[in-house]
């Protein structure tokens, strides 16, 4: 049974552009522009309309936007939660414009190792992660450290666990890595990875939707009987402006804004595409966590009833929730 009826997410890119080459992730070889202040505004003012109550200021790195700072005031202004996820090089520099605007800010780490982890990013990034929570934290800001979980860095979360995150009183977000398109990681988690994984997931200080688990068990989406709802619950911007559908990942297609956001994702064409929706046949096998996240929560299934625990769970160590439940 669908619960909310409307997109509750927005995945504003601000720009492709990356100062990381992370092995896992194409977007950094795309051409970019950068989004505007106009475009934003008048956005920011549809989504509105439209009932998406998060947005996620993301790229590439979102951080290499100046007006970055611009976009966040004015989405807090409007009352809707924001969410910033950075790789941390440019994070000090710019704590301070970015201070008390974002709900939730995730710093990338994937390993207690210096070395590994700027392997793995293309840059020499660890030093900057280590001193984007200092500076944070004095600052009064709350991040959480978001690991990317590969079967080869799968030994690492507990001492980031014990070493990072819990002697800071940060959130542990565990993020089991994902395939799409081009982008092949080869990792996929044994039986036994992911029941420890789970496990882990259910410590104090640590969030992971079970659901990703479940649905890795269970093979991914299935075209025959899709658990995605990724155009639905999730609208997907560009930085050229353009609305992407059904989503980013797959199967994307680009329509121009214009100013007509709300126009635009309501007409017959727009809901055609988002109709097909973890029906396409590269959407066979799909397990794209950010997509899925919010899939999970606007319709009653196993795993909306498998991810409500953890979701509950970390909003309420942000503080959250009653943003979004309009308390």
């Amino acid at each position: 049974m669908r619960l909310v009826k409307h997109p509750v997410l927005c995945n504003y890119y601000v720009t492709y552009r990356c100062n990381a080459k992370c092995a896992f992730c194409d977007i950094w070889e795309k051409p970019s522009p950068y989004i505007t202040l106009e475009d934003v505004t008048q956005n920011l003012r549809d989504l509105k309309r439209l009932g998406v109550s998060v947005i996620d200021f993301t790229g590439g790195e979102p951080l290499l936007h100046r007006q970055l700072p611009e976009f966040l005031g004015l989405a807090r202004e409007m009352g809707f939660i924001t969410t910033v996820t950075t790789n941390g090089l440019l994070y000090p520099k710019n704590a301070e414009k970015l201070r008390g605007k974002v709900d939730m800010l995730h710093f990338s780490l994937d390993s207690i190792d210096r070395e590994t982890h700027d392997r793995g990013r293309g840059v020499t990034c660890y030093d900057f992660v280590l001193e984007s929570i200092r500076v944070a934290k004095e600052l009064g800001e709350r991040p959480d450290i978001l690991f990317t979980v590969f079967r080869k860095n799968l030994q690492d979360l507990e001492a980031v666990y014990q070493e990072i995150t819990q002697p800071n009183g940060l959130v542990l977000i565990l993020n089991p890595a994902f395939e799409y398109g081009e982008v092949q990681t080869g990792e996929q988690l044994t039986p036994e990875e992911l029941n420890y994984l789970s496990a882990f997931g259910r410590r104090k200080g640590v969030y992971l939707n079970e659901a990703f688990i479940q649905l890795r068990r269970d093979g991914g989406n299935h075209v025959a009987a899709p658990v995605c709802r990724a155009a639905s619950t999730t609208l997907v911007i560009s930085p050229s402006n353009e609305l992407v559908l059904p989503c980013y990942h797959l199967g994307e297609q680009k329509f121009p804004i214009n100013g007509q956001l709300f126009d635009l994702y309501n007409a017959p064409e727009t809901q055609r595409l988002a109709a097909l929706e973890g029906r396409l046949p590269q959407c066979e096998g799909c397990t794209i966590n950010c997509y899925m996240q919010p899939s999970f929560a606007v319709e009653t299934s196993k795993y909306f009833w498998q991810a409500l625990p953890s979701t509950l769970k970390y909003n309420w160590e942000k503080g959250t929730w009653k943003r979004l439940i309009g308390a």
